[in-house]
């Protein structure tokens, strides 16, 4: 990482990139290193303590960064395996509150990899002159349109409707629009779309009943479903947008990057990372009860809304050529609504780290 980057890049960086986010986090961190001097000495043979310590001493340092909400969820295993000293990397664990925390980060080379979302991803490559790579996409789409009633089963049905959701001039925006165009309906003619300046208020409008029809991001999803029965799910975006999308394009809101100079120095503990965190993202999407306990020890979700929401979550590991397949083309769809929404250009070959 370029260590002379100046206060300016960070600010601009900041500013473009705290508007295109959809998740929050907190921080937390741990590590695992045994450590003790007093083994006895053994005539010519290793004890098991030696041994340990051998193995500790050789672990590579990786600080890694993730949000709260559906990235952070994936990679709970991962931090309790490591909190117990059986990973084969030492991590450091940083979960943040915001997206523009974690990029400051990787910016300045306090973190090495970091779960972020897939256009901040595209702008922080531009920003840092190539030196960031996503090795996989973690998260599918997370929004769903929810309703009081029952009136709305398919994309067609939200002709004449209002929604009210979060997100104009990023991702949930063009998500919708992409969606709402390719079945056919315009946006701002035939669906009116109120925008609202945070997540949370439409949430506390849909709880009260005060709105029929929004659109969320897990976990909000649950909270809202939990507190008022009358709310159900109309339709998954995810869903809808695999219906009408082209040339392997997914709706992929979430990846992993790294910065290509920690990847160049410590290329096996890269690669050690990627199957962990597969092993991870593997473990919560088969074990949510557990996984919510662990996500609640780590303050990332309470346990009760977490594992519920982590059916909804899209929480996944892909990466190689099905990862640039369905990230490129996603990318595509965001520079065709707003070129800045993904830096300002489309990133290179360069930009998908395929081992």
């Amino acid at each position: 990482m370029k260590r002379n980057l100046t206060g300016k890049l960070i600010s601009i960086a900041m500013s473009a990139l705290l508007t295109l986010s959809v998740f929050s986090g907190c921080t937390d961190s741990g590590s695992s290193v045994p450590s003790d001097s007093s083994a006895p000495e053994s005539s010519g043979e290793i004890s098991a303590q030696e041994s340990s310590e051998e193995v500790s001493a050789e672990k590579t340092v990786v600080n890694v960064a993730a949000l709260k909400g559906p990235t952070g969820l994936g990679i709970t295993y991962l931090m309790e395996q490591d909190e117990q000293g059986t990973t084969a990397n030492d991590y450091e664990f940083t979960l943040a509150g915001a997206a523009d925390e974690v990029l400051a980060k990787v910016i300045s080379g306090e973190v090495d990899i970091a779960a972020v979302p897939t256009n901040a991803a595209s702008i922080l490559y531009h920003k840092t002159e190539k030196n960031v790579s996503v090795l996989a996409l973690n998260t599918l789409g997370v929004l769903h349109i929810l309703q009081i009633g029952d009136e709305v089963s398919s994309v067609a049905d939200l002709q004449g409707k209002t929604i009210y959701s979060s997100g104009q001039g990023a991702v949930p925006e063009y998500a919708l629009n992409y969606i709402l165009t390719r079945n056919g309906l315009t946006p701002g003619e035939d669906v009116t779309v109120e925008w609202k300046t945070e997540h949370s208020e439409n949430a506390a409008q849909m709880v009260a009943g005060q709105v029929s029809l929004c659109m969320v991001p897990e976990p909000f999803v649950t909270q809202i479903t939990s507190k008022n029965p009358d709310v159900k799910i109309a339709l998954d975006l995810t869903k809808e947008w695999d219906k009408v999308a082209e040339n392997g394009a997914a709706l992929t809101m979430g990846c992993m990057i790294v910065r290509n100079d920690f990847l160049e120095e410590h290329p096996d503990a890269v690669s050690a990372f990627m199957e962990e965190y597969k092993a991870s993202v593997e473990y919560v999407n088969a074990n949510p009860h557990e996984a919510g306990i662990i996500s609640e020890k780590y303050d990332i979700l309470a346990a009760d809304v977490a594992e519920k929401a982590i059916p909804n979550c899209n929480i996944v590991y892909i990466d190689g050529e099905e990862m640039q397949s369905a990230l490129s083309g996603f990318l595509q769809v965001l520079y065709d609504a707003n070129p800045q929404a993904v830096g300002g250009s489309l990133p290179d070959e360069a930009f998908y780290y395929k081992k």
